[in-house]
């Protein structure tokens, strides 16, 4: 497989993840003691990490899981997902990694408009140079700057996921 994804340089070990993790987890058990969290993950990068972090929180959690999909029109692009029923709730969504902002930042307006009590986000990656909205991460694992990673639930469609770390792809070397 590692022929199939080309040369990897490990940004986040398989422990450093863990112990990251368990910190999130502390931290937003913490800020959600008195209440049921539902979490919402945003498929299909948010899997693994979430995973990890609902076992790590230590409050009652309802899990929730959307696939956002963009379709193309003639004035930009829509984003349809499956319904999540959150009146009433304190949602925290789940992301492997933030880029841009815009899906979160529009999941989180529409969470709201569901009737949500309170919306925070949760990613384990953040990639705050790509950001083209005002949105910041509740809770975050790491800041990254490479361009491309993979495993640890991120990756194509097709390989990478379930490489237990993070790994960047090596940029291709230049001929000569």
């Amino acid at each position: 497989m590692k022929a199939e994804l080309g040369d990897l340089t490990v940004v986040y070990t398989a422990e450093q993840i863990a112990v990251r993790v368990r910190e999130l987890a502390r931290r937003i058990s913490d800020d959600y003691r008195d209440w049921t969290l539902h979490a919402v993950c945003v498929l299909e990068n948010g899997f693994v990490f979430m995973a990890d972090l609902v076992r790590a929180i230590e409050v009652p959690v309802v899990c929730h899981f959307l696939k956002p999909e963009t379709r193309q029109r003639t004035h930009g692009a829509e984003i349809f997902y499956g319904e999540v029923s959150v009146q009433g709730q304190h949602v925290l969504l789940v992301e492997g990694v933030v880029k841009s902002g815009i899906t979160q930042e529009f999941l989180i307006r529409n969470l709201l408009a569901r009737g949500a009590l309170s919306v925070k986000l949760a990613t384990l990656l953040d990639k705050q140079a790509d950001r083209r909205v005002a949105l910041e991460a509740d809770y975050w694992g790491y800041a990254i700057g490479a361009s491309y990673v993979l495993g640890y639930g991120l990756g194509s469609p097709l390989l990478g996921r379930n490489l237990p770390y993070v790994a960047a792809k090596a940029p291709a070397a230049a001929s000569g």
